[in-house]
């Protein structure tokens, strides 16, 4: 299986094949409307728009999982990030990233980069993965590792 056989739904329902980002370097993120890394989405935005031309996406995956820190609708979601922080990346619905409904993209990527000694669960909000133009998965990122602090892998990626 490739990353890019995949698919998941959009935020609005429409469902996308990881395919139409082929060639893109993708940063690959779980996110929460009410946690204390929300504020990330700040610097999300500002990487994706300085090199989006160049071939960079992020998709943004919200989840409840982690106390219960983006309880809202898709709508709520997608609402709160355009209003909030201008998120124009695409946002994806709400997903399951560990345990029995782990969805199919998160599978993939938790089997090809290992968190902190060598652990597959995803342990919080804002975990990030960096996917290469070939759809390897390149990097893993704890969540207190700031988006701006990723920012050189990016770059060797985008070469």
């Amino acid at each position: 299986m490739s990353f890019y056989s995949l698919s998941a739904r959009l935020i609005n329902g429409e469902e996308i094949s990881m395919s139409n980002y082929k060639d893109n370097v993708l940063l690959i993120v779980n996110t929460a409307s009410k946690c204390g890394f929300t504020k990330q989405f700040e610097e999300l935005e500002k990487l994706y728009q300085k090199y989006k031309d160049k071939g960079f996406k992020i998709l943004g995956f919200p989840c409840n999982q982690f106390g219960s820190q983006d309880p809202g609708t898709n709508e709520e979601i997608a609402q709160f990030c355009s209003l909030n922080y201008q998120v124009s990346f695409p946002m994806f619905e709400k997903i399951d990233v560990n345990g029995k409904n782990t969805h199919p993209i998160y599978q993939y990527l938790k089997s090809h980069a290992s968190g902190f000694l060598g652990t597959k669960n995803i342990k919080w909000n804002f975990t990030k993965f960096l996917v290469n133009r070939q759809g390897e998965v390149v990097g893993r990122y704890a969540p207190n590792i700031t988006p701006f602090k990723i920012e050189e892998d990016i770059l060797q990626y985008l070469k």
